[in-house]
């Protein structure tokens, strides 16, 4: 373990072995830090935070502040979980949830958060996601596995992005977004992220039987309802489709669904 001298680190913090805590950082004495994790410099760890296992955390950095919600009351027991092999670059900002929501934000392992990205409170955030620059989530929002997250992109609170979507750079996301769903600079849905899935190795058979079922979905005959109905029939043995039917019929929901912008 090494921390400079310039660091404060509180009576109480948990740090873990071959941390490096460098000049300026503050680290609260309710926080945990994990094995070989770096903080660079003036990295700023509040509250009941724990920051998981060979992360690395670049200068400026904030992780566990609090919400930036009036109904927040500073006596609340909050929390925030980050998981393992994590990068934040310059100015990422990840806060604590609340006592009116989940109580906890979660955020999984390897992810890559680019400079400005922010996690808002009781979010829960997915392994492996990529937030380029200024990437944006509102509050009580779900983000999938292996989801990157464009530029300037901005999330809606309590929205939902299933696992291997791809949010184009500047969109304003305000409704939920499909799994393996493309969201165009507009905010609409674009189609499925079909260069995501071939870097991710999708067989070609769940490509096309993918393909086949977006094309179902949002088509413009009969209800929707009717076509998701539909699509469950035909390509009930597709683990992949399932996946985007189940995320469609999730009555926990709480935002509508982000259709092509023909709709």
């Amino acid at each position: 373990m090494a921390i400079h001298p310039s660091a404060i680190v509180e009576a109480g913090a948990d740090i873990g072995a071959d941390v490096e805590i460098g000049p300026y950082c503050v680290v609260s004495g309710q926080a945990r830090i994990g094995a070989r994790t770096r903080l660079i410099s003036h990295v700023t760890v509040s509250g009941t935070t724990s920051l998981g296992e060979d992360c690395v955390v670049h200068p400026f950095a904030s992780l566990g502040s609090p919400a930036q919600d009036f109904k927040h009351k500073d006596t609340d027991q909050v929390a925030i979980e980050i998981g393992d092999r994590n990068v934040m670059r310059e100015q990422v900002t990840m806060h604590a949830g609340t006592a009116f929501a989940r109580g906890v934000t979660r955020v999984g392992s390897d992810g890559f958060f680019m400079v400005g990205a922010h996690v808002a409170h009781d979010c829960i955030v997915g392994d492996h996601v990529v937030f380029a620059n200024n990437a944006t989530l509102g509050g009580e929002s779900v983000v999938g596995d292996y989801v990157i997250m464009g530029g300037l992109s901005a999330l809606h609170q309590q929205c939902r992005i299933g696992g291997y979507a791809f949010i184009g750079g500047g969109a304003p996301v305000t409704g939920d977004v499909i799994p393996y769903g493309m969201v165009d600079n507009s905010g609409a849905l674009g189609g499925l992220n079909l260069v995501g899935l071939k870097r991710r190795r999708f067989s070609r058979d769940a490509i096309h039987d993918m393909r086949a079922a977006y094309r179902l979905i949002f088509s413009e005959e009969g209800s929707f309802d009717e076509r998701v109905e539909d699509t469950a029939r035909l390509f009930g043995e597709r683990p992949e489709v399932m996946h985007v039917i189940d995320f469609i019929r999730d009555e926990c929901a709480r935002r509508p669904l982000c259709f092509p912008s023909h709709r």
